[in-house]
């Protein structure tokens, strides 16, 4: 496994970050209290200054797993072409991190989806609400013990018509 040279400081810097290789893709793992912190390295003192994704992954079903939710980051440097994989997990109850908006201003749409459909918190977020369903939704649908049919929300919202003209 070779590593990007960036990872021993940020190792250094960052007591407890781990991290690893997957497919050339460098991915590092990082405590939810850490996360900001480590985010704000990566793009001030190591040229990740593109926020390409932020997602959320249930592993409520998996086999082995420890952690109920790994929140991921995929930072891009522009300059170089480098992708970094970042990632934090957790658990029921604290489903909160800081969020990214003052690093990245596209943090902002891509942490209320994940609000959204996981109901992960980011504290600090300038507008954190719902983005894809409505206001008074009250689950998340992304969720692994969301029921596949649903829990009969949709029937209590009125139905959109359009008129073909």
């Amino acid at each position: 496994m070779t590593l990007p040279a960036y990872v021993t400081q940020v190792q250094s810097a960052h007591p407890g970050v781990e991290a690893s290789e997957f497919r050339g893709q460098t991915r590092l793992k990082v405590a939810p209290d850490r996360l900001f912190e480590l985010l704000s390295a990566l793009r001030n003192d190591h040229g990740f200054d593109m926020l390409a994704d932020v997602t959320c992954v249930d592993y409520l079903t998996y086999r082995g797993a420890t952690d109920r939710f790994g929140l991921v980051y995929v930072l891009v440097g522009t300059q170089t072409n480098e992708r970094c994989i970042v990632r934090t997990y957790l658990n029921e109850p604290d489903l909160t991190v800081q969020s990214a908006v003052p690093l990245w201003k596209g943090a902002d749409w891509l942490e209320r989806e994940v609000w959204d459909m996981f109901g992960i918190r980011f504290r600090g977020h300038p507008d954190l609400r719902r983005i894809l369903l409505p206001e008074e939704f009250t689950a998340h649908p992304l969720r692994k013990d969301y029921p596949l049919q649903g829990r009969g929300e949709r029937h209590n919202f009125p139905v959109l018509t359009r008129s073909n003209s």
